[in-house]
């Protein structure tokens, strides 16, 4: 009998604390770091029901993406903000070694773990995207992205967005919108270091205008979001 898949849930982009040693780099950004450029609304809040609700091992980080992206790979140019880039190089080397490598090596390691043990690993990484960017109104209230070149991640999204249609049919749920799943990112590089076979890597993406209505309305988008992502699963056993 196979092993069950191993779901894990991760949250890049969940704060935005800088510490105190690298505040004076942020003298003049500070308004930033309270908009989307800085963090993910809601993000980590649906990162921890997600975690909880399916029994899910949770990794997350609640320093500002502005201080360094931990959903960006080495040598990308917004790797560091406008606030960091500039940095004496060895500043940079010690957010790198501190800021960025702790999340992105552990969760690397817990996933390597489960699949020597035999396991499927299903991640899951929750974030959010701005209503609007550059004057254009995203259409979308949900986006999942994947990489449709593998069946797992495609299978997943299609019974997922599936599900989402019947629990929240008022929803608009896209595909690889507003980002492409390819595009680097977190998972694109776990793919590179993982078999299609034994990861599935999806970033979950919920538009920040159901974030701000908050109450009632939030709390039912999550439960929705989690319920529809159990059922999915579920149906691929």
């Amino acid at each position: 009998m196979a092993k069950p898949d191993y779901l894990l849930i991760t949250c890049e982009h969940g704060g935005n604390q800088i510490p105190a040693r690298y505040r004076h780099l942020f003298a003049g950004f500070e308004p930033l770091l309270q908009t989307h450029r800085g963090f993910d609304a809601g993000a980590l809040t649906l990162a921890h029901a997600l975690a909880k609700t399916l029994h899910a091992p949770l990794y997350v980080s609640t320093t500002s993406r502005l201080l360094i992206d931990l959903n960006r790979s080495i040598g990308h140019p917004k790797l560091y903000s406008e606030a960091t880039r500039h940095a004496p190089a060895a500043l940079r080397r010690e957010i790198f070694e501190l800021h960025y490598l702790p999340h992105r090596n552990q969760v690397e390691a817990d996933i390597a773990a489960a699949i020597a043990r035999g396991r499927r690993v299903i991640h899951i990484a929750s974030h959010s995207f701005t209503p609007a960017l550059d004057g254009c109104v995203r259409n979308a209230d949900i986006g999942l992205l994947y990489d449709p070149a593998r069946r797992g991640e495609t299978a997943l999204c299609q019974g997922w967005q599936a599900q989402l249609k019947i629990l929240a049919p008022e929803l608009k749920v896209r595909r690889n919108y507003p980002y492409s799943g390819k595009s680097d990112g977190f998972t694109a590089y776990l793919r590179r270091r993982f078999p299609a076979a034994v990861y599935i890597g999806i970033e979950l993406e919920i538009n920040q205008k159901h974030v701000l209505l908050g109450g009632r309305h939030w709390q039912a988008l999550q439960s929705k979001v989690i319920e529809s992502l159990r059922q999915a699963i579920a149906a691929k056993k």
